[in-house]
């Protein structure tokens, strides 16, 4: 190659080309046995290595040898002229437009895929907009028709509302009060007086006794008005047997430390 490279009219001598072919070889040959060398060190060494800086200063050293033979090389080759003939001009320009054709055209290609990509994005994210829009559309016609029952959900409705509902738990509670009340003045009078005095001889009690209807309602009463105390006193008024009635059924209890008075126990706690 070296002597098609060079002009046959040139007066480089021959010689001097096959000297420059031969110390080429001799340095690579060098180059190689020093590589060797290394080699066989590195494998005496076993896991000891080169350090980042030893290792740059050979790679270093191996690439101004490259270097300075490849100079050496070119400084003994004489350049070849080409005329600059309309031919050769033509035939140049050809090149560098075939050259710039093939640039463009790549150009081309990394544009148009480019823009494949964007339009493939710009659909996507069309489609994206699109399903956003319609969930606001949604949106914006579920918040008016909650707007629009907001708007009619007055305060005098449900003031009206909760005022019928109290009253019908009012009813409620006095129809069941009037049901337990017939029921205990059914199952639970008043104790005969006429009757205990025959069988007891003694003298009728001028205290006025209550039913048990009236016991229950003074207990309950006194539970929801004085929750802290809800303790009521037993008086004379209070039959007894109906006193041990409700104590032994666990709807009364009486006072830990006073035995005369007794409670309702809290059931709705």
């Amino acid at each position: 190659m070296n002597h098609q490279d060079l002009d046959p009219d040139s007066t480089t001598d021959v010689g001097d080309v096959t000297n420059t072919e031969e110390e080429l070889i001799r340095e690579c040959e060098e180059m190689w046995k020093d590589m060797e060398e290394c080699q066989n060190k590195l494998s005496l060494t076993g896991t000891e290595t080169l350090t980042d800086s030893n290792a740059q200063l050979s790679l270093l050293i191996m690439q101004v040898k490259c270097l300075t033979a490849e100079l050496s090389q070119w400084q003994k080759k004489t350049p070849e002229i080409i005329p600059l003939t309309e031919d050769v001009l033509i035939t140049l320009g050809k090149e560098e437009f075939q050259k710039l054709r093939q640039d463009l055209e790549m150009v081309l290609s990394t544009m148009e895929s480019k823009n494949e990509k964007l339009k493939e994005d710009l659909e996507r994210e069309q489609r994206w907009l699109d399903e956003q829009q319609q969930i606001m559309e949604s949106l914006n016609v579920l918040h008016s028709e909650l707007k629009n029952k907001v708007e009619t959900f007055s305060e005098s409705r449900v003031f009206n509302e909760l005022k019928t509902k109290m009253l019908n738990v009012k009813e409620y509670k006095e129809k069941l009060l009037s049901t337990l009340g017939k029921f205990l003045e059914d199952h639970f009078p008043l104790p005969d007086r006429s009757v205990k005095k025959k069988k007891k001889n003694i003298q009728e009690s001028t205290v006025q006794l209550i039913t048990l209807h009236e016991m229950l309602e003074i207990l309950i009463n006194r539970l929801f008005d004085v929750p802290h105390d809800p303790y009521v006193k037993i008086s004379d008024s209070f039959w007894p047997p109906y006193v041990e009635l409700l104590l032994r059924n666990g709807i009364a209890l009486r006072h830990p430390e006073d035995p005369t008075r007794i409670r309702l126990e809290a059931f709705h706690q």
